[in-house]
């Protein structure tokens, strides 16, 4: 009977909204504290009516507001909704059910981050095999042992294998320039080397892989493939605001883990009722 994680949004930066926003802020806040991950959460309440007119005037201009995170919580406050107008009779729209919780930011004040990736194994192959394979898409550069590489730019990715870092750049017509979504290097990495060379079809559902968000940084990567329970380490550029909002706008979808968004919101800060 409660949402307790916002759904996090965005827009193409307003300096209308802006220039409200930062008058708010300039006031009191309602709350203001670091919590148990030193992350810290300021919360203004604005109940001017005069003043929530005016967001509201100035929202009613924005075009259009993307699902940065949230899609598996947008789904399921649709499915809510569903069910509930079902077992009301008296259904009119205006029920809480028909609503759900939401974080709006500007698209110039987020921070996307890379999102990792770790397998389990080479899918039977061996190093010198493995290698092989790869070199047929991506050109692959070996970093001097103890250095780590760390994408530095779109369409070069990391790779953490055997206790050394190498550098992989997909070759010439691997992938489709023109495709929002094809032109991801979360995509490359899927189209031209998890799924063909390492078996993995569906990383949604595929055990052998896991991800890793970027705010653990390399070392993370390295940490689990030295533990011995992962073989290879996928280091990734970061997505960019400009991507998603491409992807949106041409009516295609986000490749599952491609965004990490930083800081996350607390749960349970604000709370939507549904009754």
């Amino acid at each position: 009977n409660a949402q307790t994680g916002p759904v996090f949004l965005t827009y193409k930066a307003s300096d209308d909204i802006d220039a409200i926003v930062n008058t708010v802020v300039n006031s009191e806040p309602e709350y203001d504290f670091s919590d148990e991950k030193n992350v810290r959460h300021t919360l203004w309440v604005v109940n001017d009516p005069q003043l929530i007119r005016q967001i509201q005037s100035q929202f009613e201009k924005v075009d259009y507001l993307y699902v940065a995170d949230g899609h598996h919580r947008s789904a399921a406050a649709m499915r809510i909704k569903q069910a509930r107008q079902k077992a009301n009779s008296g259904h009119t729209g205006h029920e809480e059910y028909n609503f759900f919780l939401t974080v709006i930011f500007p698209d110039n004040q987020m921070q996307i981050l890379d999102y990792n990736r770790v397998v389990r194994d080479l899918n039977g192959m061996g190093m010198a095999e493995f290698l092989g394979k790869i070199s047929q898409k991506f050109s692959v550069l070996k970093s001097e042992e103890g250095e780590q590489y760390k994408p530095d730019q779109k369409h070069s990715l990391g790779m953490y294998l055997n206790n050394c870092w190498h550098r992989l750049m997909p070759l010439d017509n691997s992938f489709d320039e023109t495709n929002p979504v094809e032109r991801l290097d979360v995509s490359i990495l899927q189209n031209n080397l998890l799924s063909p060379i390492l078996g993995i079809q569906d990383p949604r559902k595929d055990k052998r892989i896991d991800f890793v968000g970027g705010i653990r940084g390399l070392s993370e990567l390295e940490k689990r493939v030295n533990s011995g329970r992962w073989v290879v380490a996928f280091a990734l550029y970061r997505t960019s605001m400009n991507d998603l909002m491409a992807i949106a706008n041409a009516g295609q979808i986000m490749p599952p883990k491609s965004t990490w968004f930083e800081p996350k919101l607390k749960s349970g800060l604000v709370i939507h009722k549904l009754d």
